[in-house]
């Protein structure tokens, strides 16, 4: 009796070369690696500087930062990225054709890290604002009675100071920009999302490559979750234990 072999166990095509795609799946992690890492450190950059803009700046720019915190948190995701990934690039085309310039293509690695960064520093805006008023406000005081600049006074004061209240909403942050990578399939940037559909497209072992898919993203969120607790536990020093 002949037994056909389930596509699950087929595991030749998870080898590294042809036939196997698990060098097309290890490129595909390796873009969204690249775009989480961009996309959240420059989200946690506009987090900071709005958040002291926020916090700290004239009537303008917070209402200004207000309306971008309000329409990037209150529009879906997925919506998001194709506005900012298609209708920005014609923005920006149109632009330099109105300077005389010619249009740019922008590579897909660098429009993700654009499109995610915006999304995640609306949210990091948000995370820091609250981490920094849980800072003892004699604290800052006392930093300006000694006649500290701004920016020290943020770099020595502020940003230690409210590390430790800013970690949990900033490592959650971290974990959706992972996952927001695989929304990118749907411009056509070949992330681990679109590089598993086309495997499992080619070779119709979908549950193989989707589990393969999910253990990768999993794999990520536990060596983070490692890391994350490790920054934390260092951030906290000195502070006292919660009961």
């Amino acid at each position: 009796m002949d037994i056909t072999v389930p596509s699950l166990i087929n595991w030749y095509l998870l080898a590294y070369s042809p036939p196997g795609w698990g060098g097309v799946l290890l490129a595909g992690l390796a873009n969204t690696l690249q775009i989480a890492v961009g996309g959240y450190a420059l989200g946690l950059f506009l987090g900071i500087f709005g958040a002291m803009g926020k916090l700290y700046g004239g009537p303008v720019l917070r209402d200004l930062l207000e309306v971008y915190t309000t329409v990037i948190r209150g529009v879906p995701e997925l919506v998001l990225i194709l506005i900012l990934y298609y209708a920005g690039t014609e923005f920006l085309n149109t632009m330099l054709a109105t300077m005389g310039y010619g249009s740019v293509d922008i590579s897909g690695l660098v429009a993700g890290i654009i499109v995610i960064g915006l999304v995640q520093g609306a949210y990091s805006t948000e995370v820091i604002r609250g981490a920094i008023q849980s800072i003892a406000p004699g604290q800052i005081e006392a930093a300006r009675s000694f006649g500290m600049p701004p920016l020290k006074i943020l770099r020595r004061i502020t940003l230690p100071a409210m590390l430790p209240f800013a970690i949990p909403g900033l490592s959650n942050l971290w974990l959706i920009a992972t996952k927001d990578t695989a929304l990118l399939a749907v411009v056509g940037f070949t992330e681990l999302t679109l590089a598993t559909r086309q495997a499992a497209g080619a070779t119709k072992a979908y549950m193989l490559f989707f589990l393969t898919a999910g253990a990768l993203y999993l794999a990520i969120t536990l060596l983070s979750t490692i890391v994350i607790r490790l920054i934390e536990k260092r951030a906290r020093r000195g502070l006292p234990e919660a009961v």
